[in-house]
């Protein structure tokens, strides 16, 4: 029998922002709830919930103090048992996101570690001697994940450095400590106990670190879009970190089901099948190339034949194009929302398992902020650094306020996230009282039935659960076509409306398409799944 994560689709959802159930500006775990039916409607199958563990919030939850307790804002440990109930209520799947990298500096694990060299908790994160006269320099050149700073801390009561891969008050776990790996993997047993199906893995990429805390080569470049100073070959993607992979698969294992684990890790093909193993690894990985996309045919064949290429069958591409850190795609396009519907067509008929970020199914864009004020601890990071006109001309978002802004329900106040008369704790897009799902629901052209459509069909379709995907070929410029087994999609991504040869039945139409006898015609950014027949082999 086919494993549940192989065709499934996944939704994103960042608590903080989805619905308030409280009326206190934040969203919560029973405003999920509330809002479930909706997410059902849309016809995803798996719920992926960001972080909302116990936490000081200084990176809103991938800061965790405790990871078997609920930060009261989202609310109780109940609250996050009913919500995998509900949602296996309504024959869906949900995942909880896990940062195993590091924990909050104030973690009591942390504040014991810190309090001196020789407490039981001393060696549960990864400290090291500086260089230099006093040790006052860091002990070798790993940068963090900013690239702007290094990736140590100094910590004057044990007079040592501690490493924090992401920010300061993130130090990182020492999972080299047996202690600290017991501990973690009962943490796993915890929500699986649960009947939680799954876990999308936080920089799962970067937990084990070389133990002789070897210099990393000094390469200058940009990678998937940001600066990098150090190729990172002794702090991410180690041989040790893959051996990890196994082992807590090897723990999901134990539990019926299929449980999942879906792994943010970046590097080249080789790297990210090595985190896959012979089905013995991660169940999936996160492919992040779609994140930086050029809206052009010759990109996405190029792209998407590379990702056939490098993982065939029974491995599944996972396919993202906006997430809680990265620009949201119509801006990437322009505003165009057109654009926006040819690539949920693409996006949800590709092999593999396609991610959806709450408010993409709207069209929800990024909201301009202030860089001065950003919440975001990257934000504020940076802010000395950068001016905003610099900020405001670059295509990738520094302030993820931009992106985490609250979900648009309707055109009542706060769209619908909370009640009038509450601040939210981001301020709503200004456009909520055309771009939200009330206004969408009861138009039949929106992007959001668009969604629906492409979903349902995808539910319904072997074709485009399970079967292969072959790309079209001697294709009109500008236009992007694959076949799904009896499924034909043709994506029109130039500025010339063009006519092809291929006759099928319409099932799912986005922009303005014309079918006729044996020729599909495609203006400008549409797009359109056929249903035809496949040629018998000889």
């Amino acid at each position: 029998m086919t494993p549940w994560w192989q065709t499934t689709s996944i939704y994103q959802v960042y608590p903080r922002s989805f619905q308030d159930s409280n009326a206190d500006g934040v969203g919560d775990l029973p405003g999920i709830i509330n809002r479930l039916d909706h997410l059902k409607e849309l016809g995803v199958e798996t719920v992926w919930v960001s972080p909302f563990f116990a936490s000081p919030q200084q990176d809103f939850g991938y800061d965790v103090t405790d990871y078997e307790a609920v930060a009261p804002e989202y609310g109780t440990l109940e609250d996050a048992q009913r919500l995998i109930d509900e949602v296996h209520s309504r024959g869906m799947k949900v995942m909880f996101d896990l940062v195993l990298n590091h924990t909050s500096d104030q973690h009591p694990w942390f504040l014991r570690s810190r309090s001196s060299r020789s407490n039981p908790k001393a060696d549960w994160y990864i400290w090291a001697d500086g260089r230099g006269k006093h040790g006052k320099r860091p002990p070798n050149n790993w940068k963090s994940a900013m690239e702007f700073t290094s990736a140590w801390q100094y910590c004057p009561t044990r007079r040592q450095w501690y490493m924090a891969t992401f920010l300061p008050f993130q130090p990182d776990l020492n999972w080299r400590n047996p202690e600290v790996k017991r501990a973690m993997f009962d943490t796993v047993r915890f929500w699986l106990d649960k009947g939680v199906d799954g876990f999308r893995l936080d920089i799962f990429g970067q937990i084990m670190k070389d133990p002789d805390f070897a210099n990393n080569p000094v390469r200058p470049r940009v990678y998937n879009g940001f600066p990098r100073l150090t190729e990172r070959i002794h702090t991410e993607n180690t041989a040790d970190n893959v051996t990890l992979a196994k082992e807590l698969r090897a723990v999901c294992e134990e539990y019926p089901g299929d449980r999942a684990l879906l792994g943010e890790v970046f590097g080249p093909p080789e790297v990210l099948k090595s985190y896959l193993g012979e089905d013995d690894g991660l169940n999936l990985v996160f492919l992040f190339e779609f994140l930086t996309f050029h809206y052009n045919a010759e990109w996405f064949r190029t792209t998407i034949q590379g990702f056939e290429d490098n993982f065939p069958a029974p491995m599944q591409p996972t396919y993202v194009l906006e997430n809680h850190d990265r620009s949201r795609l119509l801006d990437r396009v322009h505003g165009d929302v057109a654009k926006a519907g040819v690539l949920a067509v693409i996006l949800l008929t590709l092999r593999g398992v396609p991610t959806v970020y709450q408010g993409q199914e709207i069209g929800m864009s990024n909201t301009r902020l202030p860089f001065k004020d950003a919440l975001d601890p990257i934000a504020a990071s940076v802010y000395k650094h950068l001016p905003q006109f610099f900020v405001d001309r670059m295509s990738e978002r520094l302030n993820r306020d931009e992106v985490r802004t609250p979900m648009q329900w309707d055109a009542s106040a706060n769209a619908g996230f909370c009640p009038d008369g509450v601040q939210p704790w981001l301020p709503v897009n200004p456009d909520y009282e055309r771009v939200n799902v009330a206004h969408q629901e009861s138009d039949n052209d929106s992007l959001l039935n668009l969604y629906r459509r492409l979903f349902a069909l995808r539910r319904d379709s072997e074709s485009l659960r399970s079967g292969p995907l072959a790309m079209l070929e001697a294709l009109p410029d500008g236009v992007l076509g694959y076949r799904r087994a009896d499924l034909i999609v043709l994506a029109n991504m130039g500025i010339e409306p063009v006519t092809v040869k291929y006759s099928g039945r319409s099932l799912v139409e986005a922009g303005e398409v014309a079918v006729g006898m044996g020729r599909v015609s495609l203006f400008p950014d549409s797009a359109v799944v056929l249903q035809t027949v496949v040629p018998k082999l000889a």
